[in-house]
């Protein structure tokens, strides 16, 4: 099993290209709120209704992340937990737009995998998740590592 730091380097070794860079902070929040908002409008149970509104596919799918990355990182688990809060928030507020939250999740999907794929352009390298796709799990921990190097947090 490979370490955060292995995954983090090798992620990073086809993001070094400045606007590569700029549109991952861009686009890859964006595409996690749209992921999780369309997995939020699948029907949950009932039964999961009855014990909150808020449990749902995307809800399931953002703490089995955090489970995931608390096997690479604790202290990332920990922001990627208050990340998953902020995913959270942004979907509550998405869903009071006039339009159906798939819909939204959808555009904002699309919009912001061109933002990712006119970033690899740029880099001259193909997204990392076409050689592992556990890469796009790796994309928002990459983000964070960055805040936590800045605020010196060790991870």
């Amino acid at each position: 099993m490979r370490t955060v730091e292995q995954w983090l380097d090798e992620y990073g070794e086809s993001h070094r290209n400045a606007i590569n860079k700029a549109l991952h902070w861009i686009c890859v929040p964006i595409i996690v709120v749209s992921l999780i908002g369309l997995l939020w409008s699948v029907p949950a149970p009932r039964t999961w209704q009855e014990i909150s509104p808020l449990l749902n596919w995307g809800l399931l799918f953002l703490l089995a992340g955090v489970v995931y990355y608390l096997s690479m990182s604790w202290s990332l688990a920990v922001g990627m937990a208050v990340f998953a809060g902020l995913v959270t928030l942004a979907i509550v507020g998405l869903q009071s737009l006039p339009w159906p939250l798939w819909s939204v999740c959808i555009a904002l999907f699309v919009v912001a995998w061109i933002g990712q794929f006119i970033g690899h352009h740029y880099e001259g390298r193909r997204p990392s998740f076409f050689k592992d796709i556990q890469f796009l799990m790796i994309g928002p921990l990459w983000l964070l590592s960055f805040i936590y190097r800045k605020m010196r947090i060790p991870y």
